[in-house]
């Protein structure tokens, strides 16, 4: 006879004064540490997910600190093999589209001593006069901005972009600061991972069902799953769009940048809600410079994929991994970015598939007293008075 799991009744007044007060003083807490907050949990959600690298090397008779360390080393070689693939293919493809976009400001074509900016502008023009939109005059405009970027202004934006570049090396440091914690703090919480373990089944026992920690791992393993497909699928769907818009000559040389696209799309698209809108900024641009009327294709190639994304794959990918409600997530995204900006996004969606692991291993736990009527009945003592006058119509 299977035995019925052991269940902590939450009485109404704690429910009705207590929770909120927790509510607000974890808030509290997280406005005052977090940083620190971020750090623990970024480090938590990477301790969990190589937790079961981990123990897989342990079946192999190897000490957990040495397979903590070759878990992490292999983890962090094939991170720099993919940081030094995607760099070098990012640093060729940018120089190359770099210096595309520099001709086509810059080198003047044939006898018309014009250069191919200017020659789409007086076509664009012209195409305006043969619509009976002469009042619209972008040729004046458009010639003076483009006569305007000569060699030294266009050195003049390089040298602002370094000036910038150096002023951001103060938050490049920090970044990596702070990368080392988390790595030194994860690796603590890796080497230390089986006591916690048997601390939270002491405390918390799984009484036959999964335990507590091997939840959280699961739900993190389905999250990390489900965006690594999700990132593939978009990505591969916006090089190969991209490719397909350079073959057919509807954007002029985006096939040479397809592959740059499509990576870029693919990496933004961690970020939720913010990524697919920042993931078409580049080729967006690209084609405002090399033809504006192809731009019209990209619009059209990238309304067609998050189309696809938001009623086909996110529903089914996503929605399986996380199992949570729209409005839920939204929040956490929400509460992520106000806590600690683009960083808490990424963290807010591991974080809240943690949470849900953990809400259901409580739930079976924990049951809240309920607030409706008591079918107990509650005596009450009546007291009746002796009618002192007659009525008043015996009296008539």
């Amino acid at each position: 006879m299977a035995s019925t799991k052991p269940t902590i009744q939450v009485p109404r007044w704690i429910q009705l004064v207590g929770l909120p007060v927790l509510a607000l003083l974890a808030w509290a807490l997280a406005g005052t540490l977090g940083h620190a907050l971020f750090l623990f949990l970024t480090a938590s959600v990477i301790a969990f997910l190589l937790n079961p690298l981990v123990r897989s090397v342990q079946r192999n008779r190897v000490p957990r600190g040495l397979a903590v360390a070759g878990v992490y080393l292999s983890f962090a070689a094939a991170m720099l093999v993919v940081i030094v693939a995607l760099v070098t293919v990012v640093v060729e493809q940018a120089h190359s589209a770099s210096d595309r976009v520099d001709s086509y400001l810059t080198d003047e074509r044939g006898q018309t001593g014009l250069t191919d900016a200017e020659r789409d502008v007086d076509r664009f023009q012209a195409w305006l006069d043969g619509h009976g939109l002469h009042r619209v005059q972008v040729r004046e405009s458009a010639t003076e901005w483009l006569d305007g970027l000569s060699g030294e202004e266009i050195s003049g934006y390089t040298q602002d972009l370094i000036a910038f570049a150096q002023g951001a090396a103060f938050g490049v440091i920090q970044l990596l600061f702070s990368i080392i914690l988390i790595v030194v703090i994860s690796v603590y919480m890796l080497l230390d991972m089986p006591k916690l373990e048997r601390a939270f089944d002491r405390r918390f026992p799984p009484h036959g069902g999964v335990p507590l920690t091997l939840r959280i791992e699961s739900a993190l393993a389905g999250y990390v799953r489900g965006q690594v497909l999700l990132s593939t699928v978009i990505g591969a769907s916006a090089g190969i769009g991209m490719w397909l818009l350079g073959a057919l000559g509807l954007v002029p040389g985006a096939e040479r940048y397809a592959l740059l696209f499509g990576l870029w799309t693919a990496a933004i698209e961690v970020i939720p809600y913010i990524g697919p809108w920042l993931s078409a900024v580049p080729p967006a641009v690209y084609a405002l410079v090399v033809d504006p009327v192809s731009f019209l294709w990209v619009a059209l190639l990238f309304v067609f994929i998050y189309q696809i994304e938001g009623h086909v794959v996110v529903p089914n990918v996503m929605a399986s991994a996380l199992r949570l409600h729209p409005l839920l997530v939204i929040f956490g995204l929400l509460a992520g970015a106000e806590l600690y900006g683009i960083a808490g996004i990424l963290v807010a969606l591991p974080v809240l598939a943690a949470s849900r692991a953990i809400w259901e291993f409580f739930a079976e736990r924990v049951r809240l007293e309920p607030w409706g009527e008591s079918d107990r009945p509650v005596p009450v003592e009546v007291e009746v008075e002796a009618e002192a006058d007659p009525p008043l119509r015996a009296r008539l």
